[in-house]
């Protein structure tokens, strides 16, 4: 078992994380069931399903779980350029989120390359 918070790819999706909180805390009141709590629940899902990856068993299994991770790094992406066109966020806002996010993704599909090729 790996401990998940040693991963490079966890911290800096963490950091996401937080930082999605941050500006959607910022969002319409009207929002609050709709996009704000869609991009905090698919960007916590990023880490928590790396974590969960991490608690199993196989390789196999740990990159299905990354996998995962990178579907809601692709929805996030998405949320973050709506919110950008809707003016929710600011352009330096939606520009450093989603370069963290594209750096992340990155991370996950090298991650997910090598556990493919070890098998």
């Amino acid at each position: 078992m790996k401990d998940f918070r040693d991963l490079q790819v966890w911290q800096k999706v963490h950091q996401v994380v937080l930082n999605i909180y941050r500006v959607t805390a910022k969002f319409p009141g009207d929002e609050l069931y709709g996009l704000r709590s869609q991009m905090r629940r698919c960007s916590v899902s990023m880490p928590a399903n790396i974590a969960e990856g991490c608690g199993k068993g196989t390789d196999k299994d740990f990159s299905r779980f990354l996998q995962i991770a990178m579907g809601s790094a692709c929805e996030l992406e998405y949320h973050l350029l709506l919110s950008r066109d809707l003016s929710y966020i600011e352009r330096d806002q939606y520009e450093s989120i989603c370069s963290d996010l594209i750096e992340a993704k990155k991370m996950l599909a090298g991650l997910i390359r090598r556990l493919r090729a070890d098998r």
